[in-house]
């Protein structure tokens, strides 16, 4: 039987590896079971990722590149339904690397370069939510001072940010499984939205509750 090419393996390591991460979370995750899932030696691990690290660190180059690509569709919001589409689209990346997020302040207090890169992370989803809101307000969307522009689109990141901790919080057994993970996501996109009632226009906000009706608005959620 031909083996498999280096490449090959490297990636399946990796989607493995994001597998056992984002179900079990990064710290409970050894190389010695990621060896064991895989059914390879612990040396072959160590021939395409020297160190836990750079698994961790290869998982989020992946993310990153993602994140960047969809973060450029921002600038093309232009009503509600764009800016839905959008966090939504957005909150399932989140959801398929969710492990950065859950395990964020462990994964930043031992990898420096994560750290840096996170902070970056940061700037770029703020500079792609003011570029949201500023195709809404264009289009006549939203109306928003330019003064409270920059607190809503901070807001609207740390929701984006932290969503999954808090469902995860409010439900641990149950929030990041299933058809429950996915009214999760569901809810997330709803609550950065509903940030900009204040400012939509009335047919925008009819919309917009409109929308979280359709997509199953979830009281219980929040």
């Amino acid at each position: 039987m031909a083996k498999k090419a280096p490449r090959r393996t490297a990636e399946r390591i990796l989607e493995v590896t994001l597998d056992l991460f984002n179900r079990f979370g990064e710290p409970n995750v050894s190389t010695t079971l990621i060896s064991a899932e895989l059914r390879i030696s612990p040396g072959n691990l160590y021939y395409h990722y020297p160190a836990k690290e750079e698994l961790v660190n290869s998982l989020f180059d992946r993310y990153d590149r993602a994140l960047r690509e969809l973060l450029n569709a921002a600038d093309g919001a232009r009503d509600v339904e764009d800016a839905w589409f959008f966090l939504h689209t957005l909150f399932e990346l989140i959801w398929q690397y969710r492990f950065l997020y859950r395990d964020l302040n462990d994964l930043l207090s031992k990898n420096r370069r994560l750290e840096t890169a996170f902070q970056a992370v940061l700037k770029d989803k703020a500079r792609a939510v003011r570029s949201l809101l500023d195709g809404m307000s264009r289009s006549g969307a939203v109306r928003i001072e330019a003064g409270e522009r920059e607190a809503t689109a901070t807001s609207m990141v740390v929701v984006l940010t932290y969503w999954l901790n808090f469902e995860y919080v409010r439900d641990p057994r149950h929030a990041l499984e299933g058809e429950a993970a996915q009214r999760a996501l569901l809810r997330g996109a709803r609550h950065v939205l509903h940030l900009l009632v204040p400012y939509l226009e009335p047919a925008q906000r009819a919309h917009l509750l409109q929308l979280a009706g359709a997509y199953g608005n979830d009281p219980a959620g929040g």
